[in-house]
C-alpha cells in the first residue's frame, strides 16, 4: 500500500495578504491554495492577468470567459499547490464555498488524483534519466508525454552527453549568424563574378545564366522552404504516434520531441543544442550543394539558415515572453500553448501559420463563452 500523502499546510488569510504584499501570485480554488508567482511571465494570457487575479478564487476563470481551460491545464494548476486556506473562505474571498461546489461539481473525475500533486510518479522515476524509463510506458506514452509537468527532466547519465542535450537560447545566434553571414557575402560576391550558371536539363547546351540580382530571391526561397520544412518536420515526425509495442520508436520520439511537451518550460531545452543542430545543418548544406550549383545552393542554404535562426529564437520567445494582445506575436503565442496543452494535432507552425492555413491544421477557434 502506498504511504498516504503528508498532510497539506494551512495559511491564515493573514498570511496569504502578507505574501501578496510582498509580490507573490497566490490564487485560490475553493480553499485550496496555489503560488503561481515562478509562472506568470509563462501565462498564455500575459502576467497581468494573473497579476490582476492574485489573492482571488480563479474556479470560474478556469471554465471561462474568455476560454475553458483543459484538463491538462488544471493537471498544471496542481504542480504550483501550496496548501489549504484555514478558517472560513467566505470573508476572505468572494464566493468561496460556491467556487469550492463548482470545482467538485465540473471535475470530478479529476478530483482523486489532486490530492496527489505528483500524480504520475509510479510511472517513471524522476531521480534517473528519463530517456532509458520511457520506452517501457508503452500503450500509456502517448497519454504520458503530452500531460506536461513544470519541471526540468534529464535525459541521460553521462553528465557531458547530458550537457550537450542542452543549452541556452543565444547559442542559436552566437553559433550560426557568423557562419549565415560568411555564407551569404561570400555567394554574392561569387554571383557577383557572373560565373554561375544554373543547368534546366542533363546537358550543357540547356543552361541559364544566376545573376547577382537573383541573391535575393534565392535568398527569400531558402527561407520559405525552411518554413515548409518545419512544418513537415513538426507535424510528422515529431508528432508521430510511435507503436506501443516499439521501446526504441518511443525512447527516438521521446529524444527528438516528446522531451519538450513532457517539460515545455524547460528552458535548458527550448532551442535545438548546438552540436544536434551541426549535424542537421550539415546534411542540409550537402543536400543542396549535390542538387544545385554551389553559390545557387549555398544562397538557398543561407536564407534557410536564417529561417532556422528565426524559428528558434521565436519558439523560445512564445514561451518565455508576454507579446501585446492583439498583436501576431501573441496570436502565435497562444496558437502554440494551446498546441502544447489541448491540441497536439494541431497548430504546427512557430514562426509563421501559412502552412497551417493552406493544410486545415490551425487551432480551431473556441466558441465564444458568455458570463452567466
Amino acid at each position: 500500500m502506498a504511504p498516504a500523502p503528508p498532510p497539506a499546510a494551512s495559511f491564515s488569510p493573514a498570511e496569504v495578504q502578507r505574501r501578496l504584499a510582498a509580490g507573490a501570485c497566490w490564487v485560490r480554488r475553493g480553499a485550496r491554495l496555489y503560488d503561481l508567482t515562478s509562472f506568470v511571465r509563462h501565462h498564455p494570457g500575459g502576467e497581468q492577468l494573473l497579476r490582476a487575479r492574485a489573492g482571488q478564487d480563479v474556479s470560474a476563470d478556469l471554465d471561462g470567459p474568455p476560454h475553458r481551460h483543459s484538463a491538462n491545464a488544471r493537471h498544471w494548476l496542481e504542480q504550483y499547490y501550496v496548501g489549504e486556506l484555514c478558517g472560513d473562505p467566505q470573508g476572505y474571498m468572494e464566493h468561496g464555498a460556491a467556487a469550492a461546489a463548482e470545482t467538485q461539481k465540473t471535475d470530478p473525475a479529476m478530483e482523486p488524483r489532486f490530492k496527489v500533486v505528483d500524480w504520475e510518479k509510479d510511472l517513471v522515476d524522476w531521480q534517473k534519466p528519463l530517456l532509458w524509463q520511457v520506452g517501457h510506458l508503452g500503450e500509456k506514452y502517448d497519454e504520458w508525454v503530452h500531460q506536461p509537468v513544470a519541471r526540468p527532466i534529464r535525459l541521460f547519465h553521462s553528465d557531458f552527453i547530458e550537457a550537450l542535450s542542452k543549452t541556452v537560447w543565444y547559442s542559436v545566434p552566437l553559433v550560426w549568424m557568423p557562419l549565415l553571414l560568411y555564407l551569404s557575402w561570400s555567394y554574392y560576391r561569387t554571383l557577383a563574378q557572373g560565373d554561375v550558371r544554373l543547368f534546366v536539363s542533363f546537358t550543357t547546351e540547356h543552361s541559364v545564366a544566376v545573376p547577382e540580382c537573383a541573391f535575393p530571391g534565392l535568398f527569400v526561397l531558402g527561407m520559405f522552404l525552411w518554413s515548409l520544412a518545419e512544418y513537415f518536420v513538426h507535424r510528422f515526425l515529431f508528432h508521430m504516434k510511435p507503436p506501443s509495442d516499439s521501446y526504441y520508436l518511443i525512447t527516438l520520439h521521446f529524444f527528438m520531441h516528446g522531451q519538450h511537451h513532457k517539460a515545455p518550460f524547460d528552458d535548458s531545452r527550448l532551442v535545438v543544442p548546438p552540436v544536434p543542430a551541426a549535424v542537421i545543418v550539415a546534411f542540409f548544406y550537402l543536400l543542396l550543394r549535390l542538387l544545385l550549383p554551389e553559390a545557387v545552393g549555398g544562397t538557398v542554404f543561407a536564407g534557410g539558415l536564417l529561417g532556422y535562426v528565426l524559428y528558434d529564437m521565436t519558439h523560445y520567445y512564445l514561451h518565455f515572453s508576454a507579446p501585446h494582445k492583439g498583436s501576431y506575436l501573441y496570436s502565435m503565442k497562444t496558437q502554440h500553448i494551446k498546441h502544447h496543452f489541448s491540441h497536439q494535432r494541431a497548430g504546427f507552425g512557430i514562426s509563421t501559420k501559412l502552412w497551417d492555413y493552406i493544410f486545415h491544421t490551425l487551432v480551431p477557434e473556441e466558441p465564444h463563452l458568455k458570463t452567466q
